[in-house]
């Protein structure tokens, strides 16, 4: 008899792995706990946790599954297979995936918006406004929190009628609507019933001048804030952005707020890890996560490294200096008559906020954005006087001044402490010494808050960002210095210098970074809130450390969490697999690529590897060669490119346009080689699919830079929370193995598709010195074949041999 889930299974029948995983997630689920699963190519790992997924939803166990994945082309993944899993039921299980708001936004798309004015920001100032129009009450203080979709009201405050008004009133009347069509505003292919300008309040409907207002947000209200299209519009009962976003234009309603309400009733949501993990972005999602929810987090293997920019904050200098102005422009407008001040003092009351308070904010800005500047000051001279690496060049430390060009030419790293020591940092020991209290800092979001507040009810032409600069100084003071680095930061990014203040902004963006160190707590929490899931990936393994620094080890005390690994379920006669063994291709090592651009001046290490790189560049058909950064990826394609008989592509950091371009090129046509860095982003979430590649290698190991500050604070925090023994590993080694075998997984996508995958370097030898086999998963520890480069050559001629019968366009 079939199981349950087979109902659900959106194919005839599972692989054998497959059918492993669903009944280990739906054993796991059932027991409120978490699956990790590494799973490589082909195990099915999508379909296998939407199943048991769906499963558990429809036995009761669970309300709703939601699903997050970094990767764009994942995230279509998983609405094929559930538009799969839904067809022909007769009870499909409704489900949306989301975007940003920034692609949603009729006016932001279509570029209505004025240019210096963000999209999201324009946007929550024009739903403001409206919230304020349609209030039945008249008030004028209503938050755009208070009335967000899932924010449920205790009543209802808004008049159904006032928002009606408003969305006709943006409408062009009937005699004249043919000859305004070409007016009216389109996106996505849809036209919607207003003009393509933004409106103004209705003469009447708001005291003092007429307010911008946004139509779609009145149409929300008009319709009781509820969505004019439902699951019907998507294919299978999933919806998209390619459906709700042209569907609710065409209606008249906001799409963003259409994309609220259904995902409400959704039983499963597919978005990506900011609607999970960012503070910012989570209020979306927030009404439906509970301990009813079954969670599926994809390329699970980035949690770390993600959800750590996501926790980090960032306040630039010029955001702290609109800052300072929101609270000085309040202070001004109180400064110009007794009746002024009064009427300034009355709104901050309601806030209880008192203006001596705004004066206090505006005097701590002001002094923090001197202190900022003196701070960049000194590090440059120290970097100057330095030569930037520790060796004094003989240049004076005031060069830079009369020179900006002279400054290093990257973004540069401050840090505030030793990030290798728990210790104050040094803006906070600035502020103590000034007087400045821990109450003064915890204050900010605060007096941010009310000061935004009185500037919208003064109708000041202002859009404010000190209630979160206020958000994020009180969460530096608040924080703890073992998690957190705090550091100043310089964007490299070149301007004209007659329109900086200092010589140094002609070369630098600056800006205070509050750095998460360990993620690990904060994912414990998330996960610890919801009834159980999986988290999955093709590079889980160690499967043991990455649950201890996903947080899921702290969870076996109150809940299962069971580890699973599936190998490549492929024919292995399809695919050879070697460690070459090589002298390490460290820093040390090679030396410096642009001093050995000439072969003839190569090293022993290069030269080695120049005989490498050239054999695996000639083996037939697309070769993909990942070096350890950028740089080094330079210098092997300008090698290749007199060294092969078929075209070098190089992968640079650029664009993404410049990236999607380069990859299409070598796609097409005949074979040729492509050299990127194994860090960059043609090595993981790019499906090398069919007749796309042939042959992949990974040249080293790919570390990140382990002198950044940054780098030397997660290595401590860890050695804190994990052993020091540890702290390497965990930090270091293992992520960089991961990219590695990320990397590898670009070839071999299919069960009739035939290549060659490479480890070259002797730390991927077993029990070499510093080893990283132990990294790989069971079945590569199995696979992986070592050799000599001398051999290299020959088994690579012997293995195409043996694949005579091979179709592909290796040899076109």
């Amino acid at each position: 008899m079939a199981p349950e889930w087979q109902s659900y299974f959106g194919f005839d029948e599972p692989y054998d792995n497959q059918r492993d995983a669903i009944e280990s997630a739906l054993q796991v689920g059932r027991a409120n706990g978490y699956l990790a699963m590494e799973g490589a190519c082909g195990t099915g790992k999508t379909m296998a946790a939407l199943t048991a997924a769906a499963t558990l939803i429809r036995e009761g166990e669970y309300d709703n599954a939601v699903v997050v994945t970094p990767v764009k082309q994942q995230r279509q993944q998983f609405v094929d297979d559930i538009r799969t899993m839904n067809a022909g039921r007769d009870d499909p299980l409704a489900s949306i995936a989301l975007v940003g708001k920034r692609d949603l936004c009729p006016y932001g798309r279509e570029d209505v918006f004025p240019d210096d004015v963000g999209v999201h920001d324009r946007c929550e100032d024009l739903r403001e406004n409206t919230a304020q129009l349609v209030d039945s009450d008249g008030g004028d203080s209503r938050s755009v929190a208070s009335v967000a979709v899932g924010n449920e009201p205790d009543e209802i405050w808004w008049d159904p009628e006032l928002g009606s008004k408003l969305a006709k009133a943006a409408r062009p009347d009937s005699a004249g609507q043919q000859q305004l069509q070409h007016e009216m505003l389109s996106t996505a292919g849809a036209t919607s019933p207003y003009q393509r300008s933004q409106p103004r309040a209705p003469e009447g409907m708001a005291d003092g001048d007429e307010p911008l207002y946004c139509p779609f947000e009145a149409d929300f209200y008009a319709r009781n804030r509820g969505s004019p299209v439902d699951f019907t519009i998507g294919e299978e009962s999933v919806v998209t952005a390619e459906e709700y976003l042209p569907a609710a234009v065409e209606r008249g309603t906001c799409p963003h707020r259409v994309m609220g309400v259904l995902l409400e009733h959704a039983e499963i949501v597919v978005g990506n890890y900011n609607h999970l993990f960012d503070p910012d972005s989570r209020p979306l999602l927030e009404p439906v996560l509970n301990d009813r929810t079954f969670l599926i987090v994809d390329e699970a293997h980035r949690l770390e490294e993600r959800v750590r920019d996501l926790l980090s904050g960032r306040v630039g200098r010029s955001t702290l200096l609109r800052a300072r102005n929101d609270l000085n422009t309040v202070l001004q407008w109180a400064n110009k008559t007794d009746e002024h001040r009064q009427s300034v003092r009355d709104e901050l009351a309601s806030h209880d906020v008192p203006l001596e308070a705004v004066a206090d904010a505006h005097a701590f800005y002001a002094d923090v954005i001197d202190w900022l500047d003196a701070f960049i000051e000194r590090s440059l001279d120290t970097e100057a006087g330095n030569g930037g690496d520790g060796g004094n060049t003989g240049e004076t430390a005031t060069d830079w001044r009369v020179n900006p060009d002279s400054l290093p030419d990257r973004d540069l790293e401050l840090p505030l402490r030793d990030p290798e020591t728990v210790e104050q940092d040094e803006l906070t020991g600035w502020a103590e010494q000034q007087g400045y209290t821990g109450k003064q800092w915890r204050s900010l979001p605060t007096v941010g808050a009310a000061v935004e507040a009185t500037i919208d009810a003064l109708g000041l032409t202002r859009t404010p960002v000190c209630a979160p600069v206020g958000v994020l100084f009180q969460r530096w003071w608040e924080t703890d210095h073992a998690s957190y680095l705090r550091e100043v930061e310089l964007e490299h990014a070149p301007k004209d210098e007659r329109t900086v203040s200092e010589p140094w902004q002609a070369q630098y963006t600056a800006g205070l970074v509050l750095f998460e160190c360990m993620p690990g707590e904060t994912l414990s929490q998330v996960f610890n809130e919801l009834g159980g899931g999986v988290l999955m990936s093709a590079t889980l393994e160690p499967l043991d450390i990455f649950s201890e620094v996903a947080g899921l080890e702290t969870l076996r005390q109150s809940r299962p969490v069971v580890e699973r690994s599936y190998g490549l379920p492929f024919p292995e006669a399809n695919r050879a697999s070697w460690l070459v063994d090589a002298t390490p291709f460290t820093a040390r090592n090679r030396g410096n690529p642009e001093e050995n651009s000439n072969p003839e001046s190569w090293n022993r290490t290069r030269d080695e590897y120049g005989h490498i790189l050239r054999t695996l560049g000639r083996s037939p058909g697309n070769v993909l060669i990942a070096m350890p950064n950028y740089r080094e990826a330079a210098w092997a394609a300008s090698y290749l490119e007199s060294a092969v008989d078929k075209p070098v592509l190089l992968d640079q950091a650029t664009a993404n346009e410049r990236t999607e371009e380069l990859k299409q090129k070598f796609f097409a046509g005949g074979p040729k080689v492509l050299v990127t860095s194994t860090r960059g982003t043609l090595t993981e979430g790019v499906d090398y699919d069919g007749d796309k590649l042939h042959c992949c290698a990974v040249v080293g190991v790919p570390l990140v830079n382990i002198g950044s500050p940054r780098v030397k604070a997660v290595r401590r925090a860890y050695g804190d929370e994990f052993g020091e023994e540890h702290a390497f590993e965990y930090a270091l080694t293992v992520p960089a193995v991961r990219r590695a075998r990320q990397t590898i997984g670009r070839v071999i996508r299919g069960a009739d598709e035939v290549g060659v995958r490479v480890f070259v370097g002797r730390r991927y030898i077993p029990d070499a010195r510093h080893s990283v086999f132990e990294y790989l998963s069971a079945e590569e520890q199995s696979e992986f074949v070592r050799m000599t480069a001398d051999f290299l050559d020959q088994q690579l001629s012997q293995f195409w041999r043996t694949q005579e019968n091979y179709t592909g366009r290796r040899n076109n």
